[in-house]
């Protein structure tokens, strides 16, 4: 009988470490699709290290999380997850405009989330994805250890008015090219679009030449998921999510926080430090030389902020 009982035990045991290892081995680097309402999501998994998961959100919305590999470096000390979110990159397209919403896209990230069995976790969101990742820690705040909020866009009106600010600098000519077309509604006059590179050139993406990852983020974009939510550009904001404004309820953020932004930021520094000084006991971190996109622009700068930021936490 106490054979039988050892056995039993040593068997329990045995279980209980595969089970184990099965959980583990769910955060192992590997890729895949997770269904989700509306359609197959994309992910990916990278980094061998065993400190609490990172979770990516890319911007757009509908610019797909190409363009935030150089965080990969990341997954030396945990595991990174890296999403295309509905409508964009290597998930599947969408048509239906109910599924392009904030509210659409908190519950998604909950889908993927419950999917993935992810516990405690830290969320990056960058521009669009400033705004998912927040309104995702008011919905679900459970398990959810620290945000970063990168190039945040958490008040519509701001953006516009640091666009605004901004488009200021530009020749006297591409500014007039930006006022005219964008008042008559000529989107694809060659003006246009040479002010809206000049733009991008400044202020998103300052490195050139500009990497593949940057490349294929732009060539897969969700258009349709862009135009509905955000608008025309980033200066016509005229999608649903025109009059979004999260700064009355930034105060109720509970986690540690870090806030984010280029040097020469449409995010402008000016208005990141506003946001932080929103939250309680919250960082800033303004990287050096880079645009909007800061792991584009400065990938050592940006992922030191990221990992020092965690450090503090985990310490």
């Amino acid at each position: 009988m106490r054979q039988i009982k050892i056995a039993l035990f040593l068997s329990t045991i045995f279980i209980l470490g595969i089970l184990s290892g099965c959980q583990s081995n769910e955060l192992s680097p590997h890729e895949g699709y997770i269904n989700v309402t509306g359609g197959k999501v994309w992910y990916k998994v990278v980094g061998s290290g065993d400190k609490t998961p990172l979770v990516l959100l890319h911007g757009g919305p509908g610019v797909p999380s190409y363009y935030l590999n150089p965080m990969e470096p990341l997954g030396d000390e945990r595991p990174i997850i890296f999403i295309d979110q509905l409508g964009c990159g290597r998930s599947d397209r969408i048509t239906d405009t109910t599924l392009m919403t904030v509210p659409a896209y908190v519950k998604e990230l909950k889908e993927i989330h419950d999917s993935l069995g992810l516990k405690d976790f830290y969320i990056f969101g960058n521009s669009w994805g400033s705004i998912l990742a927040t309104e995702y820690y008011f919905a679900h705040p459970e398990g959810i250890k620290g945000l970063i909020l990168s190039g945040p866009a958490l008040d519509i009106h701001r953006w516009s008015e640091d666009a605004d600010t901004l488009i200021a600098t530009l020749p006297d000519s591409l500014q007039k090219a930006i006022r005219v077309n964008e008042k008559n509604g000529t989107y694809d006059s060659p003006g246009y679009k040479q002010a809206i590179d000049y733009y991008y050139n400044l202020y998103v993406a300052r490195k050139h030449p500009w990497s593949a990852d940057l490349d294929s983020a732009f060539a897969q974009t969700g258009v349709n998921v862009y135009l509905h939510m955000d608008g025309q550009s980033e200066f016509t904001l005229s999608g649903n999510l025109k009059d979004y404004d999260a700064t009355g309820k930034l105060g109720n953020i509970k986690v540690p926080t870090l806030f984010m932004g280029g040097e020469y930021d449409e995010a402008r520094p000016g208005t990141v430090r506003y946001y932080a000084s929103l939250v309680p006991g919250s960082q800033v971190a303004i990287i050096p030389g880079a645009g909007h996109i800061t792991m584009h622009d400065n990938p050592d700068a940006n992922n030191k902020a990221v990992r020092d930021f965690l450090h503090g936490i985990e310490k």
